[in-house]
Formats: C-alpha cells, sequence, structure tokens
C-alpha cells in the first residue's frame, strides 16, 4: 500500500490540465474500516497536503462525531477523493474533480485495503460513480433514500458552507440522517 500511495503521489496523469499543478492528496492503509470518497481537494487542501484540513473537513468530522485524531489515523479511515488533486476554481465554486483519477487508482487501492465496513459516499460524483444505477435523479433524492444504501454505504451531500442552503431546506438530513451516520461510525470504529 505505502508503494502504491507513493506511485499516486508522483502521478503526473493531467498535469497538463492543472493550472496550480499536482499534489495528489489522499490517505489510506490496508486496515482502514472506513473509506470516505469525496470530490477533490480545494485549494486549502492543495496548499498543506493534508486531506479534508479546511472547513467542509470540519464540518465533516462533526456530521460523522470524531475528532481530529480519529479521522487522521489511516487505519481507522482511508480518505479518498475521486480527483486526488485541486481542479482549479471555476464560475460557480471549484472545477468537477478530474476524471481520471478514479478509473486509474480506485480499483488498486480498494483492493489493497481488505477491512472497508462503511463506505461514505460524498456529493454528486462519488455517488454517480460507485451507486451506478442505484443512484437517484438528484443528489436530495440520493441522500433522502440513503437508508437503500445501508448497512455499508452511507451517501451524504458535500459538507462545504456553500451547502448551508441545502442544510437549511432539508432539516431532516440533520434529524434523521445524522444520528445514523454517528452511530455507524461509532460502531465501526469500536468507540462505544
Amino acid at each position: 500500500m505505502k508503494k502504491l500511495i507513493r506511485e499516486i503521489q508522483q502521478c503526473t496523469i493531467c498535469v497538463n490540465e492543472l493550472n496550480h499543478g499536482v499534489n495528489p492528496v489522499l490517505s489510506a492503509h490496508p486496515n482502514s474500516k472506513i473509506a470516505i470518497i469525496g470530490q477533490a481537494p480545494g485549494a486549502e487542501v492543495h496548499r498543506t497536503g493534508i486531506p479534508w484540513d479546511d472547513k467542509s473537513g470540519q464540518r465533516l468530522r462533526d456530521w460523522l462525531g470524531i475528532d481530529n485524531d480519529t479521522f487522521y489515523d489511516e487505519q481507522k479511515i482511508a480518505l479518498i477523493p475521486m480527483g486526488f488533486c485541486y481542479p482549479g476554481k471555476g464560475k460557480s465554486g471549484d472545477l468537477p474533480p478530474r476524471k481520471e483519477c478514479a478509473p486509474q487508482w480506485h480499483s488498486q487501492i480498494f483492493s489493497s485495503i481488505n477491512q472497508i465496513e462503511l463506505t461514505i459516499l460524498i456529493g454528486s460524483y462519488a455517488q454517480s460513480y460507485y451507486l451506478r444505477n442505484r443512484k437517484k435523479d438528484s443528489l436530495t433524492k440520493t441522500v433522502q433514500n440513503f437508508s437503500e444504501y445501508l448497512p455499508d454505504t452511507i451517501v451524504l451531500p458535500h459538507p462545504s458552507p456553500r451547502n448551508n442552503i441545502w442544510l437549511k431546506k432539508n432539516p431532516w438530513f440533520a434529524e434523521e440522517l445524522l444520528p445514523i451516520l454517528k452511530n455507524l461510525t461509532s460502531q465501526v470504529l469500536s468507540l462505544q
């Protein structure tokens, strides 16, 4: 796994498409119990090289009910984005994750991890890739139907502050889904 991570961190497949350069950011271990599959690193994560090292990550840790030490323990949690490098800014937020990363690397990563008990799919890119025809017509409908994917998969919107309006429009998310997410996370990590 260490060799594979180094290989990914040296990846330059889409170097010509990234204005900010390549800096693949991920974390995984053969013993990881939870896989968090997000979109792509933001500008802050690109700068620090630490997955989810921003306001989105703070909110995600709160949603999971865990502290930084637990979140960044790669033997507990694998942090695998759909695109490993910061894609740059678009008109309404960051550009989509590069399409090259997941097909190139995800199967190799997950064939090296044999302990995953819970997969958390964050955002429509991860949900489309992994749920395929099981995904609903919209992210909201997919997340509303989260129980269809349990007990080994849970679907979330992106925890970005840009989604504050979505969270206010969908109070059921905090009331119904987040307690289940925290409970599952705690059970899988044996925190109870």
